[in-house]
C-alpha cells in the first residue's frame, strides 16, 4: 500500500471518531486533495452520492413527521421564490458576463436547488458536455465548501434561533451535505428543519430538469429524455413515519443509533467531497463562472436572511 493510500484511510478513520466535526472533515479532505492528491478519485465520486443519500434517509429516524410537515410548509414560499428568483438572476448574469449558456444554466440551477445533485440531474437534460458540467460543479463546490464554515459563525454572530438558521441554511447553502453539516453544528432543531426544507427544494429537480430540457430541446432529435428523480427523499419521509408512529414497537435507542450512524456517514461524506476537489478543477472554473456563482450566492444569502429574519 502506498503512503498516499495509507494517509487516505487514516483520515477516513479519523472522521468516524467524535473528535472530527463535519467542517473539519471537509477541511481534511480538501487539504489532502490539494497537497498529496486523492488516490481513489473514481471510487470517491462513486460512493459519495450513495453515502449521502443513505445518511439522509437515516436522519429521518430522528425526526417527527408532524414537525417535518410543518417545516416543509413554513419553507415552501421561500423555496418557490428563491428558486425562480435565482434562476432568473442567473440567466441575466450569464448574459451580462457572456458566460457559456449551458454553464450559466447549470451554475444557476446548482445555486437555486441543491448544488451538485441538481447539476448532475439537469446536465444531461440540456446535453451539457463534460467541460460545461465540470466548470459548473467546480464553481458550486468551492462556494459550497466556504458556506459550511462561515454560515454557523454568521448565524451565532447574528443571534439567530435554530428555526431561523435551519431555514436560512437550507436556502442559501448549495449541497445537502453541507446544509446538514452546518445545521448539525448549530443545533438539533436546526438540523431537523434544514434537512426538511432542503429536501423539499430537492423535489424541484425533476420539474426544473424538464423545463430546461424543453428550452434546450433539439427539434430534430427523437432521443428520449431521462430525468433523475430523487427517490431517497421519499425513503426519508418513510423513515420519519416509522419514527413517529412506531416508537412503542421499536426500542427508541435503536432510532438514536441510526441517527448517530447517519451523522457519522455525513461526516465521512464531507471528507470524500473535499477529497474530490483537484487542482485541475480549480483551473477549469475560470473567473467569470466563479463571479456568477459568487454574485448569485451573495444575493440569495442576503435576501433569504432578510426574509427569515423578518418572518420567522
Amino acid at each position: 500500500m502506498s503512503w498516499q493510500k495509507l494517509i487516505f484511510f487514516l483520515l477516513l478513520a479519523a472522521c468516524l471518531t467524535p473528535f472530527v466535526s463535519p467542517p473539519m472533515a471537509l477541511a481534511l479532505g480538501l487539504a489532502m486533495a490539494l497537497t498529496i492528491g486523492n488516490p481513489f478519485p473514481e471510487s470517491t465520486k462513486k460512493y459519495t452520492k450513495f453515502l449521502l443519500q443513505f445518511s439522509v434517509v437515516l436522519l429521518g429516524f430522528g425526526m417527527n413527521l408532524t414537525s417535518v410537515i410543518k417545516a416543509g410548509k413554513d419553507g415552501i414560499l421561500f423555496t418557490m421564490a428563491t428558486i425562480f428568483g435565482t434562476l432568473m438572476l442567473g440567466y441575466l448574469l450569464g448574459k451580462l458576463l457572456k458566460i457559456n449558456p449551458k454553464t450559466s444554466t447549470l451554475i444557476a440551477v446548482g445555486t437555486a436547488i441543491c448544488g451538485g445533485s441538481a447539476i448532475a440531474a439537469v446536465a444531461p437534460s440540456i446535453n451539457a458536455d463534460a467541460e460545461e458540467t465540470s466548470v459548473s460543479l467546480g464553481t458550486i463546490f468551492i462556494l459550497n465548501s466556504i458556506g459550511l464554515f462561515i454560515f454557523p459563525v454568521i448565524g451565532h454572530a447574528l443571534g439567530m434561533t435554530e428555526n431561523q438558521f435551519g431555514v436560512w441554511s437550507a436556502i442559501a447553502i448549495h449541497d445537502t451535505s453541507s446544509v446538514v453539516g452546518a445545521a448539525t453544528k448549530f443545533g438539533g432543531e436546526a438540523l431537523a428543519i434544514a434537512t426538511t426544507v432542503k429536501l423539499a427544494r430537492a423535489l424541484w429537480i425533476a420539474p426544473i430538469a424538464l423545463f430546461f430540457s424543453y428550452l434546450y430541446r433539439d427539434k430534430n432529435s427523437d432521443k428520449k429524455l431521462k430525468v433523475a428523480i430523487p427517490w431517497f427523499i421519499f425513503l426519508f419521509l418513510a423513515a420519519t413515519i416509522v419514527r413517529t408512529y412506531a416508537p412503542s414497537i421499536i426500542i427508541p435507542s435503536i432510532f438514536d443509533s441510526l441517527v448517530n450512524l447517519a451523522k457519522a456517514g455525513l461526516t465521512v461524506t464531507l471528507f470524500l467531497i473535499g477529497a474530490s476537489l483537484s487542482r485541475e478543477t480549480l483551473k477549469k472554473v475560470g473567473v467569470k463562472p466563479l463571479l456568477q456563482g459568487v454574485i448569485l450566492w451573495i444575493v440569495i444569502s442576503i435576501v433569504s436572511l432578510w426574509a427569515v429574519w423578518t418572518i420567522l
